[in-house]
C-alpha cells in the first residue's frame, strides 16, 4: 500500500499531460547519456590499444568515428534529458504548489506558525522536483546502464561481466540503501528543523527592536543558534554516512578493476581474448562506477523528500479551520448584525465564550471589551464568517469589512496596499479612500517592509483605507488605536467616526477612549 507522499507523487504525475511519457523519455535519455559516457571510455581504450599495434588506418577509422559520436552524443543526450526531466518536475511542482495554495485558501491561517508554513509551501513543495530529478531518474537509468554494460561484456568475458555486475549492485544499490537507512533519522530531522529555524528567525526579525530595547536579543539569538546547531549536527551525521558510502563505492570500483586485470589478464594469456581488449575490460568498470557515484546522496535525498512531502500532505489533508476568506455578501440598504446566545471558539478547541447577544443596526457602534485572551478576536472572526459559531446565531446584512489588529502592509506602493480592500479600485477610488482615512499621501509612494517608512498612525490609516476602498456596509475593527499615542489615536478616531457615516461599527478594543465613543458595550468575561 502506498504511503501519503507516494500517492501524492503518483497523482501529480497523472495530472501532468503526458506525464508518464515524459518520465519514460527522461529515463531513456539519462540511460543513453550514461551509456554514451561508458561507451566513450570503452571505445577509446580499444582505439588506443589497437593503435599501439600500428595497424592500417582503415582499421581505426570506425573506432575513431565511434569516439567522436559518443563524445558528442553524451552531451546531447544529457542536455535533452535535463530539458525533458525538468519539464516534468517543474510541471509537477507547479501543480502541487497550486493545490497547496487552493487548500490554504479554504482555511484561515490565524494562529498558525507562519515561518514553518512558509517552509512547507516553498521548500517542502520543491521536494517533488528532487524526487523526479535527483532520485527516480538517477536510479532508474543506473539500473538500465548496469544491466546493459554487464550484458555487453558477457561477449568478451563472462567472469568479468559477473564481477562488474556484482560490484555495480553493491555500489549502486546496496551502499545507497545502507546510507539511507543509517542516516534516516538525521535526514528526516533536518526537514522539520529547517521549518522551526525559519519560524524562529521570522519571529525574532518581527520583534527585533523590542528584543534589543528590553535586552532580550541575546536569548533570542541563542535560540536561533541552538536550532542552527541542531540542523548542522544533522547535516554532519548525514554527510559522514555519505562519506563512508562513497568510500565503499571506491572500494567496489577498485575491486572491479582488479578483478578485470586478474580475469582479463588470464584470458589474454590463454588466448581467449585479444590483448587489446584488456584495456576495455579494465577501464569500463571505472566509467560505470563513476555513473553510480552520486546514488548514495540520491538515496539520502529520497528520505528528505519523503519527510518534506509528508509535511505537505499534512497541509493538504488537514481539516480546514473556518474559512480563508470572509464570504462577500450582497450590499444592503439596511446593514446590521444580529448575535443571539452565541458560543464562540476555534474548531477543535474548547469554547472561549458563551451567552453573547447583541444587535447592531445602521448608525450604531458596539465596543467589545474584556481581558486579553477572553475571545474578542474570536468573536470578530465568528461575525466575519471566518470560523463557525459553536452554538447560537450570527446573522449579518450587507458586506462586512475587517481591520485586523496586525494588518499587514506590503512593500509596494500606497495604491497597491489600498487595493487589498478592492483589487478593481480605480486611481480616483484609491485617492478617495485615502482621503476618507485622513491619509493625504502620494499613491505611488513606496511603502517599506512591514510599513517601515510610515509612522504608526499612517500605517493604521493606510490599513483603514482598504475598508473605504471596498464599499463595505458593516465595519469590524480590531484594536484600531493600538500602539498609538493619545493625540494620534484621538485624531484617527475622530476621522474614523466622521467617515463611517451610518455604517454599523463593531470595535474590539481595550481603549477606554474608543469605548466612550460607542453606543453599546459588550463585555466578555473569562
Amino acid at each position: 500500500m502506498r504511503s501519503g507522499w507516494q500517492r501524492l507523487v503518483a497523482d501529480l504525475l497523472r495530472s501532468v499531460p503526458r506525464g508518464r511519457w515524459l518520465l519514460a523519455a527522461s529515463i531513456v535519455l539519462a540511460a543513453l547519456a550514461s551509456g554514451a559516457s561508458i561507451a566513450l571510455i570503452g571505445v577509446s581504450a580499444w582505439l588506443i590499444s589497437k593503435a599501439a599495434e600500428h595497424p592500417n588506418f582503415l582499421d581505426l577509422s570506425v573506432a575513431a568515428v565511434g569516439v567522436r559520436f559518443f563524445g558528442i552524443s553524451r552531451g546531447v543526450f544529457r542536455y535533452t534529458e535535463r530539458l525533458v526531466g525538468h519539464e516534468l518536475a517543474l510541471r509537477m511542482q507547479s501543480a502541487l504548489r497550486l493545490r497547496t495554495y487552493t487548500t490554504l485558501a479554504r482555511t484561515t491561517l490565524m494562529g498558525k506558525r507562519h515561518g514553518d508554513m512558509l517552509v512547507r509551501v516553498v521548500a517542502d513543495v520543491e521536494a517533488v522536483q528532487d524526487v523526479v530529478v535527483r532520485v527516480v531518474l538517477p536510479f532508474a537509468s543506473a539500473v538500465v546502464v548496469m544491466v546493459g554494460t554487464s550484458a555487453m561484456l558477457v561477449r568478451f568475458s563472462l567472469g568479468n561481466a559477473a564481477v562488474l555486475l556484482a560490484t555495480a549492485v553493491v555500489a549502486g544499490l546496496v551502499l545507497p540503501a545502507w546510507a539511507q537507512r543509517v542516516s534516516r533519522d538525521a535526514d528526516a530531522a533536518a526537514i522539520p528543523l529547517r521549518g522551526r529555524l525559519a519560524d524562529q528567525v521570522r519571529q525574532t526579525a518581527l520583534v527585533a527592536v523590542d528584543l534589543v530595547a528590553y535586552d532580550a536579543d541575546t536569548a533570542a539569538l541563542a535560540r536561533i543558534d541552538d536550532l542552527d546547531a541542531q540542523l548542522r549536527a544533522a547535516e554532519r551525521r548525514a554527510t559522514a554516512v555519505r562519506a563512508w558510502a562513497a568510500a565503499g563505492q571506491v572500494v567496489a570500483a577498485g575491486t572491479a578493476v582488479i578483478a578485470a586485470l586478474w580475469i582479463g589478464g588470464a584470458a589474454v594469456v590463454s588466448g581467449a581474448i585479444a590483448p587489446r581488449l584488456l584495456a576495455v575490460l579494465v577501464l569500463t568498470p571505472l566509467a560505470l562506477h563513476e555513473v553510480l557515484g552520486g546514488l548514495a546522496q540520491a538515496a539520502q535525498t529520497l528520505t528528505r523528500a519523503q519527510t518534506a512531502l509528508d509535511r505537505v500532505v499534512e497541509v493538504l489533508d488537514a481539516e480546514p479551520v473556518g474559512r480563508g476568506d470572509a464570504p462577500l455578501a450582497d450590499a444592503s440598504e439596511h446593514p446590521a448584525v444580529h448575535v443571539a446566545d452565541l458560543t464562540i471558539g476555534w474548531p477543535g478547541f474548547a469554547p472561549v465564550g458563551s451567552g453573547i447577544s447583541f444587535d447592531l443596526a445602521a448608525g450604531e457602534s458596539v465596543a467589545v471589551v474584556g481581558p486579553s485572551g477572553v475571545g474578542k478576536t474570536t468573536l470578530a472572526a465568528t461575525v466575519l464568517g471566518l470560523i463557525p459559531p459553536v452554538s447560537g446565531e450570527v446573522t449579518t446584512s450587507g458586506r462586512v469589512g475587517y481591520l485586523a489588529q496586525d494588518a499587514h502592509l506590503f512593500a509596494t506602493t500606497i495604491a497597491e496596499n489600498v487595493r487589498i480592500g478592492n483589487k478593481d479600485a480605480t486611481d480616483d477610488e484609491v485617492v478617495a479612500a485615502l482621503d476618507q482615512a485622513g491619509l493625504p499621501l502620494d499613491p505611488d509612494r513606496i511603502v517599506g517592509e512591514l510599513g517601515a517608512t510610515l509612522s504608526g498612525g499612517e500605517a493604521r490609516r493606510l490599513a483603514l483605507s482598504r475598508l473605504f476602498a471596498g464599499s463595505y456596509d458593516v465595519l469590524v475593527l480590531d484594536e484600531p488605536s493600538e500602539h498609538l499615542d493619545a493625540p494620534t489615536a484621538n485624531a484617527l478616531l475622530d476621522d474614523l467616526w466622521s467617515s463611517v457615516g451610518t455604517r454599523p461599527l463593531l470595535v474590539v478594543t481595550h481603549d477606554e477612549r474608543v469605548v466612550a465613543r460607542c453606543d453599546k458595550v459588550v463585555r466578555l468575561t473569562a
